[in-house]
């Protein structure tokens, strides 16, 4: 549409990613695009998400003292159909809420073009390290039941009352067997993480089809672990038991893990009821009526090398 737009969206919305892509189409096209992404979930733009108080400023009322986002609206209306100074094609603000230092940021565009793909490799023992394995190491392996499938907790939700979305503690979900556990060391300096994240999976299942996600989670200085953005990919295996390559989509952030802080990643196969369970059976979803319990391995080796990928912004 040749018009102009104002998107709004949350980290922990389940629409956050279809709102930052119409945003990126729409300056593609060369519209004049304005974008607001909080802390929020999509029912909830206080400043209160999850376990999670991000600050006063991060309330929708205040935006940091900018005025309440429908200030902001208000303004741009005037811009587009009243009588403002008319926006220029391509123009527009970008205005980011990062979380972790929780502070408002401008920005002029979305993806960031400094942003760097960063590599972090899962490794034996439960490490997560920037270097790659140089050995051949051990694959993990675990076994997803569908009939006990890993519990949804938090995230970006849009659930019954039931189901909060948000940042939310992990060490139930991190507990259980079925769920493999990355970390890194804690961080001598910040690390900034704003953009596209997405993980890189060489794994093998038993069963003719299944389920693999990840999650990305920030560990704070006393062990607390909260959930930032997962995702999930639904695959049929060409060989059952043999090793494949499988891209996980974990949607966009922006957070600063702070010094002292570590980087997390699960590996896992289940996240209901936010996703429907995979039964292992390779039958049509919408009519199968069997269930079977699935053999998982996820490989770190050289020439297969699992690993997160995180748009590391530098400075």
């Amino acid at each position: 549409m040749d018009l102009p737009t104002f998107q709004v969206g949350g980290w922990y919305d389940i629409f956050a990613q279809g709102t930052l892509d119409n945003f990126t189409a729409m300056r593609r096209a060369g519209r004049s695009a304005t974008l607001v992404m909080g802390p929020w979930s999509h029912a909830n733009q206080q400043h209160v998400i999850g376990d999670v108080n991000f600050g006063f400023g991060a309330n929708s009322a205040f935006m940091n003292m900018r005025g309440p986002l429908h200030g902001l609206q208000l303004d741009w209306y005037e811009c587009t159909i009243g009588d403002g100074e008319a926006l220029e094609p391509d123009t527009g603000k970008v205005l980011l809420f990062v979380m972790g230092v929780n502070q408002w940021r401008e920005e002029t565009e979305w993806p960031l073009s400094r942003a760097v793909d960063t590599d972090f490799h899962l490794r034996a023992d439960g490490r997560l390290t920037p270097e790659p394995p140089p050995v051949a190491e051990q694959p993990e392996e675990f076994a997803y039941d569908p009939m006990d499938p890993v519990p949804t907790t938090g995230g970006a939700l849009l659930l019954t009352d039931d189901f909060r979305p948000g940042p939310l503690n992990q060490a139930s979900v991190e507990a259980r067997e079925d769920v493999l556990v990355f970390t890194t060391e804690p961080l001598t300096e910040d690390v900034e993480v704003t953009g596209r994240v997405r993980a890189v999976l060489f794994a093998a299942t038993d069963g003719p089809s299944t389920d693999w996600v990840a999650r990305l989670c920030d560990v704070d200085e006393h062990g607390v672990s909260r959930n930032v953005t997962d995702g999930i990919v639904r695959v049929r295996a060409a060989i059952q038991g043999e090793p494949a390559e499988h891209v996980v989509a974990l949607w966009s952030t922006s957070i600063v893990f702070r010094a002292g802080h570590r980087i997390r990643v699960q590996i896992t196969s289940s996240n209901f009821p936010r996703w429907d369970r995979n039964l292992n059976t390779g039958e049509p979803e919408e009519r199968a009526t069997t269930a079977r319990v699935a053999r998982q391995q996820v490989f770190h080796d050289p020439a297969r090398p699992s690993r997160i990928v995180l748009p590391v912004v530098p400075g």
